[in-house]
């Protein structure tokens, strides 16, 4: 059968290989400890539970829920004038999402005709530019190197690029190479967006899970943001809400109108008991963030001091769920040692080349077993020598 060209930018054979082998593994009773996909697991704090529960015995919650109900964009509103200082009209400028990956999937398709240009990260989170390539652009790559501290360089897109395209994809704290922006970065952006009239797309899933006394921002905050960029925030991470599937866009009116009006196409909305749900972690005692954060910061604790102590020299992440390291020396590539490791250990791995090519020789670690997991994950890697460079 012959499929859709535009399928082709999902499922990677990396991801396949993974799963192959890992199916072997179980099959013959090998205990395997999976640090690969990003599955946070960290449940949500009781009262957001009760609110879902409660929502779910009410039978008039099972409509069609094709427009947002306005006490959550109002609860949204208020969250985002509370956590980061920035004011949003809750009926113009808030639209929810089923999750954040709905509206990465989707927003390219509001702005972009087939054969524009979208600069996109890379290494970058696959969804970034699977979005785009799904509404036809054609995509230049903004490179996120080590030695600029895995922050894009502006100054070296190329200004022929730079006046072509029509969106550019941005998300600090990152995914796969958790670095962190600051001011700096977050003002030349908006001017650079609002120099080669670019709509900006900033991803902040991350802001919350912040580490050692940071505390990440909004790119909405930053004076002109408003005028050519929205902001995706999701429940996921912060609240432990990932399979409940709820996210927000937020910013410029038109483009939120926009996204609303395609999605009214797409989807009848967020559940209802999700929504009661997302207004109770909003809305309700914030602890259980701070927690959460204090969970994935023990988690990378244990797993990069232990690792380093092992041999295999790996920098701390400053915020996310995730740890991005340099493999060691001496393998032809990072699927090559992602495959071996999981042989030799049962410890499961991404390879840095699937989040694009300037990710080859790295991995990412996902912080997403409990301690004891890590540990023992750990101790695997010590023994099997394989976090010394070969010869």
């Amino acid at each position: 059968m012959d499929f859709a060209k535009r399928m082709e930018p999902f499922g990677t054979a990396i991801f396949a290989a993974l799963n192959q082998e890992r199916r072997a593994m179980e099959q013959t009773g090998r205990r395997v400890i999976d640090l690969s996909v990003g599955t946070p697991n960290v449940p949500p704090a009781p009262h957001i539970i009760e609110a879902m529960g409660k929502a779910t015995l009410d039978a008039g919650n099972y409509v069609y829920a094709i427009q947002d109900l306005p006490e959550l964009q109002e609860s949204v509103a208020a969250w985002y004038s509370r956590r980061y200082g920035v004011a949003l009209d809750p009926r113009t400028e808030v639209s929810s999402l089923l999750g954040s990956q709905d509206g990465l999937a989707h927003i390219s398709l509001t702005l972009v005709n087939p054969g524009d240009t979208v600069l996109v990260p890379n290494p970058g989170y696959p969804i970034f530019s699977a979005g785009p390539s799904l509404a036809g652009a054609k995509l230049v790559t903004m490179p996120q190197t080590k030695e600029n501290g895995y922050i894009i360089d502006l100054d070296a897109i190329d200004p022929v690029d730079a006046r072509a395209a029509k969106l550019m994809i941005v998300s600090y704290p990152n995914n796969p190479v958790t670095s962190v922006a600051g001011p700096e970065f977050y003002e030349k952006l908006v001017d650079f967006a609002h120099r080669y009239d670019i709509a900006v797309l900033h991803d902040n899933a991350y802001s919350e899970l912040a580490f050692d006394g940071l505390r990440c921002g909004s790119f909405l905050a930053y004076p002109g943001a408003m005028e050519i960029g929205v902001e995706f925030n999701s429940l996921s991470k912060s609240y432990g809400m990932a399979g409940a599937r709820a996210g927000f866009a937020l910013g410029n009116a038109e483009i939120i109108g926009k996204l609303k009006l395609l999605k009214s196409n797409i989807d009848y909305g967020i559940f209802i008991p999700i929504q009661r749900g997302a207004m109770a972690a909003l809305d309700g005692p914030q602890e259980c963030v701070k927690a959460t954060a204090a969970v994935y910061q023990r988690r990378r604790d244990l797993l990069v001091d232990g690792l380093n102590a092992a041999g295999w020299k790996i920098e701390k992440p400053k915020a996310t769920m995730f740890v991005w390291a340099q493999i060691p020396q001496g393998w032809e590539s990072s699927m090559a040692f992602c495959m071996e490791l999981m042989r030799r250990t049962g410890v499961i791995m991404v390879p840095g080349s699937s989040f694009g090519s300037l990710g080859e020789g790295f991995v990412r670690i996902a912080l997403v077993q409990e301690d004891q997991a890590i540990a023992e994950a750990v101790q695997n890697i010590q023994a099997s020598g394989m976090a010394h460079s070969r010869a």
